[in-house]
């Protein structure tokens, strides 16, 4: 991992009580684990030994109804799947509708609604069992302001104004979205009695977690335990971004996945003589991370990174190799979605 891109999960272990996941005794048996792409976490141990046990568990993890599925979601995704496949885990996903609207990621309510299917359809796809997942859409689940209501009374303006920074001329809705989201994150356990509940998150989102867990002890809950996933980065090595361009939709065609594979950041020689005699170098390659970290299997990486320093595989070997992984993966992934019925997605929305 990329030394500049931990900046934001060192910050959460030194400033705000987060531990790290390396000094737990024992983890799953997954790639998010074991390679670094989980940094940190709030009483994951706590979940885990529950989980063990047999108890009843539950994971929320949300989504933003003004953005897109991008490669950067893969980490999350999959260790929700994982979750869910190997112990059954039911998974809670809150598409924020709302704070799309409140804070003005969109233009209306009406553009959110439509996001939010369109994730709701992408999520299914993606492999969620339609049996054990249940996606909430607040302009649906309208039950969910009774819970926020409830929960507000807990949490005062002052800690929200000191986590947010939020200003006078910030609307109402943005001030009361913390409650909420704190909804979100204790609903399995106000709604099904599941007091062991997982939220994975990116570093960036730990505020609306330390907001969520001060309130659950106040209201009488469980505090959620959290996982903080890495910032991974873009094509050019660094922090995905929608003004830099970086990152790789899931939406993209054949052509502009090899075209970005192409563009990737190389840590190869300059001429292809050199590399062959010297090497290159697979931490500064781009390729060489996506391919170890999100698709290759343990074996297959090693052998991938040995023979690029070894200067048996080059730079254009490696691009060529990540661009037909990305097209074939999100290739199927896009197939996948357009079989996903209106039904399928109807099914899996919690409802009043």
């Amino acid at each position: 991992m990329k030394k500049g891109l931990l900046l934001d999960n060192e910050k959460l272990v030194d400033k705000f009580g987060a531990k790290k996941i390396s000094s737990l005794k024992a983890v799953p048996d997954f790639y998010a684990f074991k390679r670094g792409l989980i940094y940190s976490h709030r009483d994951f141990d706590k979940f885990y030994t529950a989980l063990k046990k047999g108890e009843k568990c539950a994971i929320v993890s949300g989504l933003n109804a003004s953005g897109t599925l991008h490669i950067g979601h893969k980490v999350v995704f999959d260790t929700n799947l994982f979750f869910q496949k190997k112990y059954g885990v039911p998974v809670y996903i809150p598409i924020s509708d709302d704070e799309s609207y409140v804070s003005g990621k969109v233009k209306d309510q009406k553009e959110a609604f439509k996001n939010s299917v369109k994730l709701a359809k992408e999520l299914l796809a993606y492999g969620f069992d339609p049996k054990k997942t249940f996606i909430i859409i607040d302009q649906i689940y309208t039950n969910i302001y009774n819970l926020a209501i409830k929960l507000s009374k807990r949490v005062t303006l002052s800690e929200i104004i000191s986590s947010y920074g939020y200003k006078k001329e910030d609307n109402p809705g943005v001030y009361f979205y913390p409650a909420v989201q704190s909804a979100h994150v204790l609903l399995p356990q106000e709604l099904r009695g599941i007091k062991n509940v997982l939220v994975p998150i990116g570093p960036d989102e730990d505020s609306h977690l330390r907001i969520a867990r001060d309130i659950a002890s106040r209201a009488g809950y469980v505090k959620p335990s959290v996982l903080h996933i890495t910032f991974l980065p873009g094509i050019d090595g660094k922090k995905m971004s929608k003004s830099r361009n970086n990152s790789i939709s899931l939406e993209d065609d054949a052509k502009t996945l090899r075209k970005k594979a192409n563009k990737s950041i190389s840590g190869g020689r300059d001429t292809a003589e050199e590399q062959r005699k010297h090497g290159g170098d697979p931490d500064k390659d781009m390729p060489c991370f996506y391919l170890t970290n999100l698709f290759l299997s343990e074996s297959d990486g090693k052998k991938l990174t040995k023979d690029y320093k070894s200067g048996k595989l080059l730079s254009g070997d490696v691009k060529k190799m990540f661009g037909d992984v990305l097209v074939d993966f999100i290739g199927e992934f896009q197939k996948r979605v357009k079989k996903i019925s209106d039904k399928k997605v109807s099914d899996c929305l919690l409802k009043n």
